[in-house]
């Protein structure tokens, strides 16, 4: 051991008092909610495991055409033509934005085709015209998927038509909704349309099914889903206040079910958590050790707001941990990081903000630094 001595690393407790929300049961089989404003998921029931995602697998042929657009690729007022495969999905009996032979809607046009009318016609037009073919279309989704992240996907059509290795997790379709809203926001504003009817064809198809929009307060999206297979699913989005919430379920039994569902899992995402301000940028929250200073402490400061997401219900505590390695050595400068404000919500998982030097602290003079030498050998060696 030296003269300065053994640097340890400290911990002291800080409590915050919160309130645990109520945990969400949830009837849907798989289910994943996610809030976007402090990037922290709420409830997750087996949210990574690969599923049928039906019609909500339109999301990721709706972020291609997206890119596509934002790259310059393509622009609104391009047409692709409409092949006789397009055309079919309508005799088969699934969603359809009745496009025909001879038809050459526009990127706009297939674009509320796929949202309000979740067209099957309408995600085969863009797959043909983006990539010439939808088997290619789907091999780019796959590889799309990976690039953002999203582990649990695979594509082999750019419907959602009921394929054994089409699947999606409940957490990809979340978070790909959560990077469509952040990446392309005025686009996204398209998911709140709640009617479009293609030169007039079929009324009786022009009503966007997500059953929150107009329900909901805030609510602005996205996709709703159903095969024999898959059950009936949604992905959707509401904005109230600052909080975004994005939430994916499937596996109900009934498109009334999902939309009591899908309001109830709003209404508990919003009830049961509350963003708070638990630490403001400037406080002190600790004194820290100084060796061979001319103080014997330095304050240690938050660099910023601690803005936390917290549950509500019965009371209990959220431990917080000032965390730092000292006694620390002067010089100090004031702003040098020194440490972390460690944050712990129960089943939220962890908030972290630095701790930085509230002030400058210099060496000690020779006098102090003799004395602190001298006692140092007094210790070690019973002088």
């Amino acid at each position: 051991m030296t003269l300065f001595g053994r640097l340890a690393s400290l911990v002291t407790a800080l409590v915050i008092v919160a309130l645990p929300a109520q945990a969400y049961e949830t009837i849907a089989t798989h289910a994943w909610v996610y809030d976007m404003t402090t990037q922290t998921v709420l409830l997750d029931k087996d949210g990574n495991v690969p599923v049928p995602p039906a019609s909500m697998s339109k999301l990721m042929t709706i972020e291609m055409l997206f890119e596509a657009l934002d790259d310059q690729r393509v622009q609104m007022d391009t047409s692709f033509g409409v092949s006789d495969k397009a055309v079919s999905f309508t005799a088969l009996g699934g969603s359809t934005m009745y496009l025909q032979q001879g038809d050459r809607p526009t990127v706009a046009e297939l674009i509320k085709g796929m949202i309000v009318n979740s067209g099957n016609d309408a995600c085969t037009v863009v797959a043909e015209g983006l990539e010439g073919s939808e088997e290619e279309f789907a091999r780019k989704m796959t590889e799309r998927a990976k690039a953002l992240g999203l582990e649990h996907s695979t594509f082999t059509n750019s419907s959602g038509w009921p394929d054994p290795n089409q699947r999606m997790s409940m957490r990809d379709l979340g978070m790909l909704s959560a990077h469509i809203i952040t990446t392309y926001p005025e686009l996204y504003a398209g998911f709140a349309d709640t009617e479009y009817n293609y030169k007039d064809r079929a009324p009786a198809n022009a009503d966007n099914r997500n059953p929150i929009l107009g329900v909901v307060s805030g609510a602005d999206g996205l996709k709703t889903g159903h095969t024999t297979e898959a059950g009936f699913g949604m992905v959707g989005s509401v904005k109230q206040g600052e909080r975004r919430i994005v939430f994916a379920f499937s596996g109900l039994t009934s498109s009334a079910d999902r939309a009591k569902e899908a309001e109830a899992i709003a209404n508990w995402a919003f009830r049961q958590f509350a963003l708070k301000t638990v630490v403001k940028a400037g406080l002190e929250v600790a004194q820290a050790p100084v060796f061979l200073g001319d103080a014997q402490t330095v304050g240690l400061v938050t660099a910023q707001n601690l803005r936390l997401l917290l549950p509500a219900g019965a009371a209990n505590a959220v431990a917080g941990d000032v965390v730092y390695t000292g006694p620390i050595k002067a010089p100090i400068a004031k702003g040098t990081k020194l440490g972390e404000l460690i944050v712990h919500i129960p089943d939220l998982g962890d908030q972290r903000v630095d701790l930085l030097a509230a002030e400058d602290v210099g060496v000690a003079g020779f006098t102090s630094r003799l004395s602190v030498a001298v006692g140092y050998l007094r210790t070690k060696y019973g002088l």
